[in-house]
């Protein structure tokens, strides 16, 4: 750590309020910005790629579900790859925001056993970290906006720093309590890449949210829960910016349905500030819990 960033550090006391922790937090924002940066430098140290690494993996993706769901399922959505990008770079900063910030705290065993520091800075660095490869990742879905010459929505485009924000709270909630449930149970790592996983396929990130929507079952109910959801739909919104057109079953027959977007995006917007408001209070609430545990760190470490 540099001297201006150790200048950040004081003694925490076993327990501290929340309104200590958000007075720390802000003391510490010269030391969240150098552990993003420190992360960063580590985690492409003596790469030859460097951070082209972190646009490989969109395009990647992209290849393969296309190859899957566009050629060999026939997912029949136009312009594909734009719509998978739209909501794959979404995902891409909320599971690597949630898998690192759980980790952050053992990872860093050695620096919270010897030095004093706000500890909720080590999984929001990953939350940081994570929104640093989200804009480099951005540059693979620019490039397909131009080789396929699709057009944005230029009226909803003012919905993706709005639901970037939103993402970056709930995100930060989520992964700075798991990070300190993590330090005492450390099967919580494990079984977050897990949920990971199933949460990827109960988002609409491949198919298009209204195929999910317009079915009448109770488990709809279950589904407009997720959070993510809503921000990978204004995404899309703003950025594939067209009705979906796809097959659907009715009775024996396989029909072409065309699901409209045709809503406005108000309606996008007040779905976004719901999930803000309840991601502020989650923050909150984990910054609390956070506080609680802190103080036993280094014992469980």
């Amino acid at each position: 750590m540099s001297i201006e960033a150790l200048d950040q550090a004081r003694l925490v006391s076993a327990r501290s309020g929340l309104g200590q922790q958000l007075v720390d937090l802000w003391r510490s924002r010269a030391l969240l910005a150098l552990l993003v940066r420190t992360e960063l430098k580590v985690k492409y140290k003596n790469s030859v790629l460097g951070f082209a690494w972190s646009m490989l993996n969109p395009a990647l993706y992209l290849v393969v579900f296309f190859v899957v769901f566009q050629i060999i399922l026939g997912s029949g959505i136009p312009n594909f790859p734009i719509f998978l990008l739209s909501g794959l770079l979404v995902w891409n900063l909320f599971g690597a925001a949630l898998g690192g910030g759980t980790r952050a705290i053992t990872g860093a065993a050695a620096i919270v056993k010897k030095v004093s520091f706000p500890r909720s800075v080590l999984p929001l660095s990953s939350v940081g970290a994570g929104l640093v490869h989200f804009f480099f990742q951005s540059a693979v879905l620019i490039v397909a906006l131009v080789v396929f010459q699709h057009p944005v929505g230029w009226r909803y485009l003012w919905l993706v720093p709005l639901a970037l924000g939103v993402l970056l709270i709930l995100a930060s909630a989520l992964a700075v309590f798991l990070g300190a449930v993590n330090v005492s149970l450390r099967d919580t790592a494990h079984f977050v890449e897990l949920a990971l996983l199933a949460w990827f396929w109960m988002t609409p990130i491949v198919y298009p949210f209204p195929l999910v929507a317009d079915r009448a079952s109770p488990l709809v109910n279950l589904y407009f829960l997720n959070p993510v959801v809503w921000v990978v739909i204004a995404f899309q919104r703003a950025i594939y910016n067209r009705a979906v057109a796809v097959k659907v079953t009715d009775g024996t027959r396989t029909v072409t349905k065309i699901l409209p977007v045709d809503v406005t995006g108000w309606w996008y917007a007040w779905h976004l500030l719901i999930v803000g408001a309840v991601s502020i209070v989650l923050f909150l609430v984990a910054l609390a819990y956070f506080g609680r545990r802190e103080g036993d760190f280094s014992e469980e470490l």
